[in-house]
């Protein structure tokens, strides 16, 4: 025979008090936790919704990274005209070298600088990226010192409206574009005609090399065949792949929020036990009329526990609800591939909400535990007595 939910209900009620400021100490913990799943949530999308998987990107052999990459032209030649490699209308192979380099721009509101990482594109580089669309403006010109600025990296630094100049290379550089692609890791970068900045930078080779593969098996079969060449020398492997290798940019942030987290955890678990503990003693007598009634031991444990989970997610869904406008914040941390800014937003996704929620029902049952073993091992005579 079960005990009503109704009981448990109406004994938190009763002690509202202690209810309330258990509640708000899960509440805290399960904010802070969604916190962490949010800023890992928004920064994993970042890096998912990047690259194609038709695209193959190649880069120098060793290197794991853009920036630090460098490819000759003659390289570039011997490789656009691999098999399996898609053509425009004009019957060209997409093929396009990229120029990436690293330019530092100050934070708005003052915060002090950040690395942003600066891609400069040939004709084709633009058809190779079709997720990209403007939102304001038009795409730079070339020979006209022109920029298109992602629109997380407008968001966060200074001078990157419509019309402001960036100084970098060898003058100043105008920004008539702004763009996004659909929460990709390009809107924390800026483009620019790829021809002008290597003039700029001093950089005639292109830092890597993207290509367009007919199908899935063509470009696998093209990362093979760049791989297995020795004389070209060259890294290659899918747009995607190589976004996806970046989210270990997360680990920090999953570490030290994963520490807050487990500290606060226990925390919450003790202030749930003290509270359940504080409920079994004033209610021995309750808990012996119960065993008199009829009530086994296994639903006296079973209700405490439940009680104990009811008390953190009301805690639970506190701490989510506190949080949940700042859905969509935008932030950034550093990119441990590029060295660069990486802009992106939180998000409160279902998934994450769902992973609070259970981490506070979790932390109901360990809370709950002891105090529901010790309620349903009360002697009867004794707890009447008292």
């Amino acid at each position: 025979m079960a005990i009503p939910i109704s009981y448990n209900l109406r004994n938190l009620r009763l002690r509202w008090g202690a209810t309330l400021m258990t509640a708000l100490g899960v509440a805290l913990t399960v904010a802070v936790a969604s916190f962490i799943l949010a800023l890992l949530s928004g920064l994993h999308r970042a890096f998912q919704a990047s690259g194609n998987p038709l695209n193959v990107l190649v880069m120098r052999k060793g290197l794991s990274d853009e920036v630090s990459s460098s490819i000759s032209r003659g390289k570039f030649g011997a490789i656009k005209f691999l098999p399996g490699i898609a053509v425009n209308a004009q019957g060209q192979p997409l093929a396009s070298g990229s120029l990436v380099v690293v330019v530092s721009l100050r934070r708005r509101g003052g915060d002090g600088r950040a690395n942003v990482t600066l891609r400069g594109l040939g004709l084709q580089g633009l058809a190779l990226r079709p997720g990209a669309r403007l939102v304001a403006g038009h795409w730079p010109q070339a020979g006209r010192r022109q920029i298109a600025v992602g629109v997380a990296a407008a968001r966060q630094f200074q001078k990157t409206q419509l019309g402001g100049q960036l100084h970098f290379g060898k003058g100043d550089w105008r920004v008539v574009g702004e763009f996004q692609d659909h929460g990709s890791a390009f809107e924390s970068e800026i483009w620019a005609p790829r021809d002008e900045m290597a003039a700029d930078f001093g950089r005639p080779d292109f830092s890597s090399v993207l290509l367009r593969a007919v199908s899935p098996a063509a470009a696998s079969a093209l990362v093979r065949d760049i791989e297995s060449d020795r004389r070209l020398k060259l890294h290659a492997l899918t747009e995607t792949a190589y976004y996806a290798q970046q989210t270990s940019s997360g680990a920090p942030i999953a570490f030290i929020g994963g520490v807050i987290a487990f500290i606060m955890a226990i925390g919450a678990c003790f202030a749930a036990m003290n509270t359940m503990y504080a409920a079994v003693a004033y209610r021995a007598r309750e808990i012996a009329t119960l065993r008199i009634l009829g009530f086994p031991r296994p639903s006296i444990l079973l209700s405490f526990v439940l009680e104990s989970v009811v008390l953190t997610l009301f805690g639970g869904v506190l701490g989510i609800a506190a949080l949940l406008p700042w859905n969509g914040l935008t932030t950034g941390t550093l990119n441990s591939t590029t060295f660069s800014e990486m802009v992106f937003q939180l998000r409160f996704t279902p998934h994450v909400l769902a992973d609070a929620l259970i981490f506070a029902l979790v932390l109901g049952l360990i809370g709950g535990l002891a105090p529901a073993w010790h309620a349903s091992r009360e002697n009867i005579l004794t707890a009447l007595r008292g």
